[in-house]
């Protein structure tokens, strides 16, 4: 036991720190766009709502791959992997075309989610660059993800530290300009990023064509015709999933779009808050990551025992990490907040917020884990049910309301807090749910496997 929950740790904490640069970037441009004029915060915090949103949901697509390859890694069906790979290509190429359509054409989202019409010019702008960033996001996703599968995530993460050395500089010269470039402001930020990751794709494909590790999963053969029974796996893997995080998703970066009606104070306020969130969420991530392929190598392998196991010892870490992050966020608000901005204003603001997400963190922490450990035993289609009911109907919409409405006793609040309130409630529930399904679905399996054992 000790030795799953160390493999774990150690799993984690590497996909962690790569975690944690990648988040970097969204918090260079954060702190520059703030610096540079807390209109440009503003309009950042609604662009970037837009473009996660789009990412993540895409990204989900290929995550949900990697219970695939680990168990190809756990039955040691190395040859496998490689065809496995070049299929999921189709599917990449198909979530690159379907999201950069969204990125060059925002404004029909813009106007549905009445954002101001002073802030539409910068985040169409902002967004129209971040569309030729999406494709080597995704494509390096891809690579990750097949590295996490095979438990060497190692790789992944030196280069997504790497790449804070020319993003922090890159970010700050093309925002306020200087040495003959003009001062771009919120459009640098995303220039810098773009340049960024079409670096990180090339470094990721020289990996892959260089290094010795890589061959015995014969990656580079020519590509074959597209595999429709594997296709469809896929599909029925990485659509479930990626709607799943696409309804979470838009349930947290949504809240920047309605907020930005109560002006640009409180939409910097939250800007903090949904920032500071994010980046803790890479913890339960990260943990989430390394459970599900542990879990799926032993699945791979035939031990069921072994993969319960791991699904415990990744929840001891899930929890405990969710404690630490929750309650540093409570007790270190205001200096956070005054990180960001120096306003009094969005710092007040921004800190009281940050009380409401240590709680929002906590839960979020526990849903994570148990929608990754559920796609390890192919249950997609009901935490896609749950995300749908609670995330949209009791946290969107029960934010909406309470902000703009009232909801019964409760009068209309005019303020993010509503936002941070209502999704927390839905979290904790779906968190709730979500556990019970899990128990549910390994008590199944084992009495299953009891049946077989029972018939032979």
């Amino acid at each position: 036991m000790t030795s799953e929950r160390r493999i774990i740790a150690r799993h984690a904490g590497t996909v962690l720190a790569g975690q944690l640069a990648v988040m970097a970037f969204s918090v260079t441009d954060a702190i520059v766009a703030g610096r540079y004029a807390e209109g440009a915060l503003a309009a950042l915090s609604v662009g970037s709502a837009i473009y996660v949103s789009v990412y993540v949901a895409l990204m989900g697509m290929m995550q949900a791959l990697l219970p695939v390859w680990a168990e190809l890694h756990g039955a040691q069906r190395t040859a496998e992997v490689g065809g496995s790979v070049r299929q999921s290509l189709y599917l990449c190429l198909l979530a690159m075309g379907l999201g950069m359509a969204i990125l060059l054409f925002p404004a029909p989202l813009l106007r549905w989610a009445e954002v101001p019409q002073a802030m539409r010019a910068d985040v169409e702008a902002y967004l129209r660059v971040l569309a030729f960033a999406l494709p080597p996001t995704l494509l390096f996703r891809l690579f990750s993800t097949l590295n996490q599968s095979l438990g060497r995530p190692q790789l992944v993460t030196w280069l997504q530290m790497g790449s804070l050395l020319p993003k922090l500089p890159l970010t700050i010269w093309f925002a306020f300009g200087g040495a003959g470039l003009p001062a771009l402001g919120l459009v640098g930020c995303g220039w810098a990023t773009l340049a960024v990751n079409w670096t990180l794709l090339g470094c990721a494909i020289w990996l892959l064509r260089s290094q010795p590790f890589y061959r015995t999963y014969r990656l580079w053969q020519r590509i074959e015709a597209p595999d429709w029974q594997q296709l469809g796996q896929f599909a029925r893997l990485g659509i479930p999933a990626g709607l799943a995080v696409l309804v979470e998703v838009t349930s947290f970066t949504l809240m920047a779009l309605f907020i930005a009606r109560l002006g640009t104070a409180a939409t910097a306020a939250h800007q903090i808050a949904a920032n500071l969130t994010a980046v803790a969420y890479m913890a339960p991530l990260s943990l989430s990551i390394a459970t599900s392929a542990r879990v799926s190598f032993w699945l791979g392998a035939g031990d069921a025992t072994l993969a319960r196991r791991a699904c415990a010892r990744g929840f001891e870490l899930a929890i405990l990490c969710a404690l630490l992050f929750g309650t540093a966020m409570a007790l270190l608000r205001e200096p956070l907040a005054a990180i960001y901005s120096d306003n009094p204003t969005v710092v007040a603001l921004g800190a009281t917020l940050l009380l409401a997400t240590a709680g929002y963190h906590v839960a979020d922490a526990v849903q994570t884990l148990c929608v990754f450990l559920l796609r390890c035993y192919r249950v997609t289609v009901m935490p896609l049910v749950l995300y749908c009911t609670l995330l949209w109907g009791v946290g969107l919409g029960g934010s909406y309301l309470l902000a703009y409405r009232g909801i019964g006793p409760w009068p209309a609040m005019q303020s993010p807090l509503a936002f941070w309130l209502m999704s927390t409630l839905a979290l904790t529930l779906a968190a709730v749910l979500l556990v019970l399904l899990l128990l549910a679905t390994l008590r199944r399996r084992r009495r299953s496997a009891a049946v077989l054992a029972a018939g032979a």
